[in-house]
């Protein structure tokens, strides 16, 4: 890579306009990543572990000074129905979001998108005590006829 080229892939906001290429080694897993198979031509997170890292202010300006790990927390569905991962930084506490890729790793996914229902903020031995409460009849299950 000559030097012109060097210089003008680190411009302000090139990552914008211009597909990613470079391979990395995730900072967690220790795998190696590369662009191909993600579905995307901007990679920006392991497809095994999920997690990225703080390299943004805003997306693809490489800008950010942090540079700390950040974990999937979330997953949320856009508009369109498209997945969105929402990351923290470790560091910085910074949220961020980013598009599913084709081959991120589905049961990790689905782990992080269950995971309010699996740890509720309430014992869920008290649902039935609750939901009568609130005027119900305290049945999880239909009356049978």
């Amino acid at each position: 890579m000559n030097r012109e080229n060097k210089r003008r892939k680190f411009e302000k906001g090139y990552y914008k306009k211009n597909p990613c290429n470079d391979s990395f080694t995730c900072k967690v897993c220790t795998r190696l990543v590369t662009p191909e198979s993600a579905g995307s031509t901007h990679r920006n997170h392991c497809p095994n572990c999920l997690t990225s890292l703080h390299l943004d202010n805003e997306p693809g300006d490489r800008e950010s000074d942090c540079g700390g790990i950040m974990d999937a927390i979330g997953v949320w569905v856009r508009k369109n129905g498209e997945w969105a991962i929402i990351h923290r930084c470790r560091r910085c506490g910074k949220l961020s979001s980013n598009r599913v890729a084709a081959d991120d790793n589905p049961m990790k996914l689905m782990s992080i998108a269950l995971k309010p229902l699996c740890t509720p903020p309430f014992p869920i031995e008290r649902i039935e005590e609750m939901t009568e409460y609130m005027g119900g009849d305290g049945s999880l299950y239909p009356k049978s006829k």
